[in-house]
Parts: structure tokens; sequence; C-alpha cells
């Protein structure tokens, strides 16, 4: 009854405000530093004058008193005590008939913790309270905590914190300052400041089956590499070298182990500058990748290669550089060995260089940083020393390789030829980026139905380059491999009109990327029709109505009252584009897409600048933020604890995660999954 009468005078008391949004107290948060394991999470708030916040201790029977809820305490940290509090006031209350202990103008908390995972980034706590004056407020605040790197006797550096800085005005309010300060809501207007604790990156299980794709086929591009005319005809030369002059067949095949060892070696320190430059810029790897100038320069190496493959020229490191390196490796010994590997790798760099360069590029893109690169390298290493490594296990298997010829020279063309598609892929991705609509998807595909109709001719014999052997007939697999070459520019051929393309769909650019971005006659656009656009969307992929602005999409969202699936994504982003050709177009993917979330695609290479007043610098790396792409590069960075691509994430309302946050899925049945689950929870 006396509780019932309470809020009756809290009803009067505030009927004379009319709707007034009143905000009576301010939050910060910060951690603080203990031990090496040990810290303090301090809340402190800042309270109008008059106004007043009840304590956690105060009486039952009274007002609501305030409660602290730390969550995911398991496995992660423990509470050491209870949570202290600054100095409390205790009255009288005559409507409760208690003694009421609380906070006027200033309130700090301080709960002590001790970590156990020594890989925790943040910690979430969530304070609900009760402010009062003549009448009363209820509260409800997330913050989150940043924990800094711990370095234990038996764990070396780990993972760097992933919670979120101190939110810049121009980001969406998402961004979580923590320090953070944070404001009593109405009720009718409430946020929620949060990271949520699921957000981080892909699972374990879809990360390491990334790694072993890319692994297992920078494996496949080293053994490709060996069948070059500059690598193939050293292998029974340098494998009869070390029986020959061993002084026993088991020496002979330990120097042609170490030989393939220092290969491998070769390879892997190629990748060493990147962890340093990785140490200096959390991004470097994504602006490597998206680098508008890199990529014309990819483009540039990779057609001077080509025209050089084709019979042109002849690409070498200079000869001087090269004599000295094999004068070292006649120094004897394993350092010898090591400078005849280093002799191989420089003498063969004009035909096994583009299959480096692909390699080194294909894991920039995959957003894995230098550890996936040095993983590349080393599957490349691999596959280019095991032959040399085999054949001296098995010396007389030598007997059974294809004699060095004219064949070697139609292979060095056929790279050629892949060589030159491969670079206006490099081409694509600076057109992406900067916008500029010269290489659209017809244009893209209409070379590529070239390159390869070329290709097709030269493997039937309808044509010679400079360097080709008289050519009296063709061979049974050159006739095969002829015919696949011109089925796969015959398959090209309906994308020009809006096929999806799907084994290549990593590598021309989107359908909405096109002249004609609803196919010929609108045959990709489905059956959405353009008067469905709502204000401030684009069409996406698949004519999914899309937002490229967080708070746009939000706003459209709750007026929807839909959840919502924010796409990280980028312009030149493969694994983004292979997941909305083959995974968005399914049917039951692409149903969920277009009637059941709103899609919110943020690109984090997009190079537009943003106004002069919106720009600022980043507290966690030091960098200034100057472009579309680097500002929602630092969202996803902030809130999410990673910068890959792609990366999804489904939210509420009021921005709280529904599910764990996934990378790239290709399997449509588990994207699909993760939908529904998400969506599910969203009531």
């Amino acid at each position: 009854m006396k509780k019932l009468l309470f809020l009756v005078f809290t009803f009067l008391a505030f009927a004379h405000v009319n709707a007034q949004i009143l905000d009576p107290v301010k939050w910060t948060s910060r951690t603080e530093k203990v031990s090496d394991t040990e810290f303090n999470l301090i809340f402190e708030a800042t309270i109008d004058d008059g106004w007043h916040i009840y304590s956690q201790f105060t009486p039952d029977g009274g007002s609501l008193p305030l409660e602290i809820k730390y969550e995911n305490q398991k496995g992660n940290y423990t509470l050491i005590g209870k949570t202290s509090e600054s100095a409390t006031k205790k009255e009288f209350n005559a409507v409760f008939g208690v003694d009421e202990i609380f906070f006027s103008k200033k309130a700090v908390l301080k709960q002590k913790i001790k970590i156990t995972n020594f890989g925790l980034a943040k910690i979430d706590a969530v304070v609900d309270y009760q402010v009062c004056k003549d009448g009363c407020i209820a509260g409800n605040k997330t913050f989150t905590f940043s924990i800094p790197k711990i370095v234990s006797a038996t764990t070396s550096a780990v993972s760097e914190s992933a919670a979120a800085k101190e939110q810049n005005p121009t980001l969406p309010d998402t961004i979580a300052a923590v320090p953070a300060v944070v404001s009593a809501d109405s009720t009718a207007n409430k946020t929620t400041v949060k990271a949520d604790s699921a957000a981080g990156k892909p699972t374990e299980k879809k990360e390491s089956k990334s790694i072993w794709t890319i692994f297992i086929g920078s494996i496949l591009g080293g053994l490709i590499a060996t069948i070059t005319p500059c690598v193939f005809p050293m292998i029974p030369m340098t494998v009869s070298f070390f029986l020959k002059q061993s002084v026993s067949k088991a020496k002979g095949k330990f120097n042609a182990f170490f030989y393939g060892f220092c290969i491998v070696a070769i390879c892997i320190a190629i990748t060493l500058p990147f962890h340093l430059i990785e140490g200096i810029s959390r991004d470097v790897f994504s602006d490597i990748s998206t680098n508008v100038y890199l990529n014309i320069f990819f483009f540039i190496i990779f057609v001077t290669f080509a025209i050089s493959f084709f019979g042109a020229f002849e690409i070498a490191l200079p000869n001087k550089f090269a004599n000295k390196v094999d004068n070292a490796s006649n120094s004897g010994g394993l350092i010898g060995i090591f400078f005849m590997a280093l002799t191989l790798i420089i003498v063969s760099f004009s035909c096994i260089g583009p299959a480096l360069g692909f390699v080194l590029g294909t894991a920039l893109n995959s957003d894995g940083g230098a550890m996936i690169l040095s993983i590349a390298m080393l599957g490349f290493g691999l596959g280019l020393a095991l032959p040399f490594m085999f054949f001296a296990f098995a010396p007389s298997l030598l007997g059974n390789l294809p004699k060095s010829g004219g064949w070697l020279n139609t292979v060095k063309v056929v790279f050629g030829f892949i060589e030159l598609a491969l670079a206006f892929k490099f081409l694509s991705n600076a057109d992406l980026v900067l916008q500029l609509h010269l290489l659209e998807r017809e244009v893209f595909l209409a070379i590529w139905i070239g390159i390869f109709l070329a290709l097709a001719l030269y493997l039937f014999g309808k044509y010679s380059l400079p360097h080709d052997s008289p050519l009296p007939f063709i061979s049974v697999g050159r006739m095969l491999f002829a015919v696949l070459t011109l089925s796969f520019a015959i398959y090209l051929i309906p994308g020009l009109w809006g096929a999806p393309l799907k084994l290549i769909s990593a590598f021309p650019p989107p359908q909405n990327y096109s002249e004609s971005p609803m196919g010929f006659g609108g045959s990709a656009g489905g059956n959405v029709a353009e008067a469905a656009l709502p204000e401030g969307a684009v069409f996406g992929p698949h004519k999914i109505v899309s937002f490229e602005d967080y708070n746009v999409g939000l706003a459209y969202a709750r007026k929807m009252k839909k959840p919502v699936l924010i796409d990280f994504t980028g312009r030149a982003c493969q694994n983004c584009r292979l997941t909305e050709n083959n995974v968005w177009s399914d049917e039951k993917v692409l149903k969920i897409l277009r009637n059941d979330v709103v899609l919110i695609s943020l690109f984090g290479d997009e190079r537009i600048d943003l106004p002069e007043a919106e720009q600022y610098i980043s507290k966690e790396t030091g960098s200034k933020i100057k472009t579309v792409g680097q500002k929602w590069s630092e969202f996803q960075r902030q809130k999410y604890g990673t910068n890959a691509r792609p990366f999804y994430v489904l939210i509420d309302a009021e921005e709280n995660t529904l599910n764990e946050p996934i990378g790239y899925t290709p399997n449509i049945d588990d994207y699909h999954k993760w939908l529904t689950e998400g969506i599910s929870k969203f009531k």
C-alpha cells in the first residue's frame, strides 16, 4: 500500500513537466590497474542539485536500491569482495517508514576483480538505479571497461583490448566511450551504450577452415610454379648434384632436404617486414588490399609479366646481384646450400614472381593479418620445395619426368594469359574503391571473355608466339585444356546480361556496379519495385534495399520494427562478393534479406572524404579519420573488436546483438541458420 501511494505521489509530482525529458545524472566509467591480473572497475555519477540516487544497501521496504550485474564472469574473471561505495547519506522516509541510504551530488562505485582469462579485452556491467527528487526516474546503464593487455609467467602477449574508446560525435551512438559520459534517459527515449560480449572475431572453427584453405591453395600455387621454364629444368639438375657430390646417399638426401628447408625459410622471411608494419597499424592490411595506387601498381606489374611471358622480352633481376649470390653458393657446407636456394628464387623470379605476387595478394585480401600471410608463404615455399625433396628421396622416379622442351614455353604462355586476366582484377579493385565506373561489370567480363577466347585459340594452334616451337599436331592434354578454356569463355558470356556467374563471383565487380544494375531487361532485379526504395536507401546486391549510413538505416529499422543486419563490407572485398553472389542469392536467404531485416552495408574501404567538421583523430590508432571508409572501420573495430571483412551482425532496435556475429560463411545452410536464429530472438 505504501509503494502504491508513493507511485501516485510520483505521478502527481511530475504531471506539470509536460513530457519534458529529465537528465539529472551524468555517468563515467574507467579501469584502474591494481596488479598484473587485478583491476578496479570504477563507476562515477555526477548528480544534479536536489536529486539523489539510492544506495545498493538501502533497506528493503523502501525505494528501489541500486543494483550492478557483472556479465560473463565464468571463466573470465572473479569478483573480489563486494562493490564499495563513496560517502552516502541516511534519512527517514515517512512514506515507507525506513531509513533510506542514498548519494547526493556525487556517487563513486568501485569493484575489484581478478582476471582468469588473460585474453579478456573488455568487461560489461549493467547498473539499474533510481534517481529521485520530488519524484523518481528509473535508470539502466551498460558500461564497457577496457582491460589492458596482460602478460603472465605462462602466457605471452595476448590479444589487444577490443573495448570501445571515447566516442566521437560524428560516429554512431553505439561507439561507447571508455571512460564514457552517459546520461540518464527517459523511458520514451532510452539508449543503451553496450559492446556485446558475443561480438568479436568469427568462430575458431571457421577461422581454421579459412586458414587451411589459404594454406592448401598456397601449396598448390607453389607446385604449379615448379612447372615453369625457370624452375622445372632445375629439379633433376639440383637433385643429381646433391646425390653425386655428397659422400653418401644419406648425406645427399639430407642436403636436398636442407635445400628445400631453405626455400621455405626464404619464403617465410619475405613476410617478416609485414609483421613489423602490422605492429604499427592494425588496419595496415586492409589499407594495403584496398589501396588504389598499390592495386594500379599490381595491375602494371601483372600486365608487364604477361607480355614478358608472351615472348616480347625477358624479365630478370640484375645479373650482378644474382652472380654474387651464386658465387656465395660455392662456399660449400650448409651456408652454400642456403645460397643455392636463394639463387634458385632469384634466377627463377621472372617465372615465380607473378605466382608469388598472387599468393601475397590473396593473403592480404583475407584480412587475416601478417600471420595469415606467413602461413600462405609457408604453403607456397613447401609447394616449391617438395619436388626437390621428393625426388631426392626417390631418385629412380626422375626418369619419369617429362623432358624439357617447347611444352614449357606453352605453359609459360598460358600463365601469361592468366596473369593478364588477374591484372584486371587489381584494376577493378582500384576502380571500385574510387567509384569511377570505368571498369564496370560488363566491361570487365568482356575483357575476360576476350582473354580466354584468345587462350583457347592459342591452345588449338590457331596462332603462335615468338618463342613457340613448330606445332605439327596438338597433344590430347592440350586439346582437352583448350576445350575447357573455350567452355569457360562461353560460360562468361551470359554474365553480360546479368547472369550471376557463381564460379568466379569473387572476381568481377558486383551486379549493381554495372551499366545495367538490374540485368538485361531487369533480369537480375527480382520482383522488387523501384517505388519500394525508402528515402536514404539504395539497391544493393540482388536488388535488396540497403542503407549505407548507419543512423539512417537504424532509424528506418525502428520505424519498420525490424531487426538490423549490419554488413561490414568493402568495395574491393573478394569474400564479400562471394557471400553476396553465392549465399545471398539463395532463395531462402534472399527472402529473409528482402523481407525480414533492414540491411545496413558499411564499406570500410570507401574513399569519399568526410566533411571537415566530422574528421577527427582516433584515440586508438592516433591516425586521422578522414574518409567514410575509415569512419566505418573505426566503428567496427571499436564496437566489435575486429576489422575483418566481411563481418555480419544482427542487432535489435536498441542496438543489442541478437546472436554471435559471424565472418565469411560460404555455406548457405549455416548462414541461413544464423539469420533465422538471430531473428527469432528479435521479439
